[in-house]
């Protein structure tokens, strides 16, 4: 067992505007998240949020405070929102157990006790995605289904953007500090997500992809609406989106996203919207 830690630095968009693709990408895209028997976390100084992945498969592996965290444990000072997108597993936080199913979800107050994740079946792994954000105050532990979430029918098949947003780790759901989570699923043939593109100035987001074919691609779009940038993925990997970007993104083939979102605003409808055609 091993855990991977990095640190991403925050940028000026000015600055942003200038970077190559191998610059963008080292920056913003998360890859390699689940890798046998690790836990691998970025620790973005945008909302010092965390973006990680567990994936155990022989043996339990415990969520540790990495050294640069200053912390006894992960979430002394924090909050996480888990998602399972892999074989059936558990995790077990102070004792307590719970059970997540593929697309379940976790809300993990803070507060100084150990967490650990596990497989049922090691030949078909769970795979633990997760958001992490500091907290002020310690709120309930609380697995949220799909079908607890918050659901909005959203675009059409005739602009290619028909989805179903699942808001599962937000405040109409659960009591957060600041994290806010949820999946967003895609309609058979439609292949735009977040069209038209906003951004949010008081938090930031990052965007996990998975459902999407190993020979399928996806293209997000970031940057200031008027200096967009692109970023080329695959699957099971997560961008990092600074408050000042748009989030947007389109694929060769169907896929689902979970979107996590950290900041000092918990109002899921505080978005500043951008038309299409003024995009540059």
């Amino acid at each position: 067992m091993k855990t991977i830690f990095s640190i991403r630095y925050a940028a000026h968009p000015a600055d942003v505007s200038k970077w190559d693709s191998a610059r963008l990408r080292n920056e913003h895209l998360v890859t390699d998240i689940f890798l046998s028997d690790t836990i691998t976390m970025v620790y973005s100084l945008y909302d010092r949020m965390v973006v990680g992945g567990a994936m155990p498969v022989k043996e339990p592996l415990p969520l540790e405070a990495a050294d640069e965290l200053k912390a006894p444990f992960f979430l002394h000072r924090r909050e996480a929102g888990i998602f399972n997108v892999g074989g059936a597993g558990c995790v077990i936080a102070g004792g307590e157990s719970y059970e997540l199913g593929y697309k379940e979800s976790l809300y993990l107050g803070s507060g100084d006790r150990e967490v650990s994740f596990i497989s049922n079946d090691e030949a078909n792994p769970a795979r633990f995605y997760f958001c992490s954000t500091p907290a002020h105050k310690t709120y309930p532990d609380r697995r949220v289904t799909k079908k607890e979430a918050i659901t909005a029918e959203m675009g059409s098949m005739e602009s290619a953007n028909h989805r179903i947003i699942n808001k599962m780790l937000v405040r109409e759901v659960i009591e957060t500090c600041q994290l806010q989570m949820g999946m967003t699923e895609l309609a058979t043939g439609s292949v735009w997500n977040t069209m038209p593109p906003h951004t949010h100035s008081r938090r930031m987001e990052a965007y996990f992809y998975f459902e999407l074919p190993e020979e399928a691609t996806i293209c997000h779009f970031m940057g200031e609406p008027q200096e967009t940038r692109h970023i080329w993925m695959k699957n099971n990997e997560a961008v990092i989106s600074p408050q000042w970007s748009i989030h947007a993104a389109a694929a060769t083939s169907g896929y689902t996203f979970i979107w996590g979102m950290g900041g000092e605003n918990l109002d899921y409808g505080d978005q500043d919207f951008h038309k299409v055609t003024d995009l540059r």
